[in-house]
């Protein structure tokens, strides 16, 4: 440390005033540390700067770059929404079904497409079973609905024993239980009482070969075939549709405490050789490849997806493309003045990312509001929070890609080109 001393001061009144110059010790212990990071910082928040000032010059490609995210993320909102509502649709009976396998008949595709072709022989042989709990009939068939004015529509007639809680009409929203079991009562849901030609509860209908009364409404429960679904008790889906009076579509097998599911579905298989024994995982797949695969429809959703996220991934790498070619020449005095090709590649991804966060709020808004216009609809679109985050990891790698092109141009920016200009 230098010594204390004491001069006059330039300028001073009179050499009796004096000015003390003290010199002090500076340590540089630990600062070098914290200078780099306030460096590091400095530079963070330069290419942030940077990037969002680039992205707001000019503000039509902004707005064109928003309108490519903002399409891209509704369609395939929509597409994924309408994929997952059909799965909810096609799998909601066999997940409210309280059973641990099915028994179906050979080569039943669906939940819709049993047949009424198992008998009490069946059941009977399944109680049998080491490991079987109970075993509860269900019936499942399409049927022809005649309407009250004149003309039909065709429905589901599902018919079970409530006791028995196999199958049992859950969203009620309007009467119960106790009045389905009703003689000639049926429960449909609300959002068909247009295509099936009535009002509400206390209206009449002929299906099948019987005469039917609306005793209950449903909310929500929706069929993916478009064929409402008509509850009722077992019986009287027999005697509507006119099957046998142990005639059965599924027979719904609870396992006993303590029994293991992979035996008791081989012992079943080798006692019913002529039907299929399912557990509730193997339907569902069965009946998702049936609906959305082998109709084409989960294709053409999948298939919509997929298109959306490439006309995004084009729109908003050529915009990032043209944008960083009108800044070329600033990239290039970047260059000229020591800034790493890193640096600049950090301020074209940072500008894919303000892109990316900014069109998919506006583009997550926009989906959510159609979501909530679809919900009476026949197909309403489903959002969970996996697909919330699966739509913004794919607009951030949308955008990241689309990046790859103007990343590239910059990386053969010659530097001596900023003093051609």
């Amino acid at each position: 440390m230098l010594p204390n001393r004491s001069r006059g001061c330039p300028g001073a009144a009179s050499a009796a005033t004096t000015c003390t110059i003290r010199f002090v010790p500076i340590s540089f212990e630990g600062s070098g540390r914290r200078w780099w990071c306030a460096v590091r910082d400095l530079a963070d928040y330069m290419i942030l700067t940077l990037a969002l000032r680039n992205l707001v010059h000019d503000r039509i490609r902004l707005a064109v770059t928003l309108v490519g995210i903002l399409f891209s993320i509704v369609l395939v909102a929509v597409q994924l929404g309408l994929y997952l509502g059909s799965s909810r649709m096609i799998t909601a009976n066999i997940d409210k079904a309280d059973g641990d396998l099915w028994i179906t008949t050979f080569g039943a595709k669906s939940f819709e497409d049993g047949g009424v072709l198992l008998s009490d022989r069946d059941r009977h042989q399944a109680l049998a079973t080491p490991g079987v709990q109970s075993v509860v009939p269900l019936v499942v068939s399409f049927a022809e609905w005649r309407k009250p004015a004149g003309g039909s529509s065709r429905v589901v007639v599902v018919g079970s024993d409530f006791e028995d809680h196999g199958l049992v009409p859950w969203s009620l929203s309007q009467g119960t239980l106790e009045d389905i079991k009703a003689p000639d009562a049926v429960a449909v849901d609300r959002s068909y009482l247009g295509e099936l030609g009535i009002s509400g509860i206390g209206d009449t209908a002929q299906v099948a070969t019987g005469r039917v009364k609306v005793r209950a409404l449903t909310e929500g429960v929706r069929s993916f075939t478009q064929s409402p679904y008509a509850y009722t008790t077992l019986n009287r889906a027999r005697d509507l549709l006119g099957a046998g009076s142990d005639a059965t579509t599924f027979l719904l097998v609870k396992l006993a405490p303590g029994a293991k599911l992979e035996e008791v579905q081989a012992n079943l298989a080798s006692r019913l050789p002529s039907d299929d024994v399912l557990t509730k995982d193997e339907f569902r797949a069965r009946s998702l490849k049936q609906w959305l695969f082998k109709t084409g429809a989960g294709l053409a959703l999948i298939g919509g997806a997929l298109l959306g996220s490439l006309v995004g991934t084009v729109i908003v790498a050529q915009t990032l493309y043209s944008s960083t070619k009108d800044h070329i020449h600033e990239f290039a005095t970047l260059r000229a003045l020591g800034s790493s090709k890193g640096y600049i590649h950090k301020v074209i991804l940072a500008q894919a990312g303000f892109s990316a966060v900014i069109g998919y709020a506006l583009g997550m808004i926009i989906a959510l509001l159609i979501l909530y216009a679809s919900r009476n609809s026949a197909l309403p679109l489903v959002m969970t929070p996996g697909l919330a985050f699966w739509l913004f990891a794919l607009t951030v790698g949308m955008c990241a890609i689309s990046a790859l092109s103007a990343i590239v141009k910059v990386t053969k920016i010659d530097p001596a080109t900023v003093f051609s200009r």
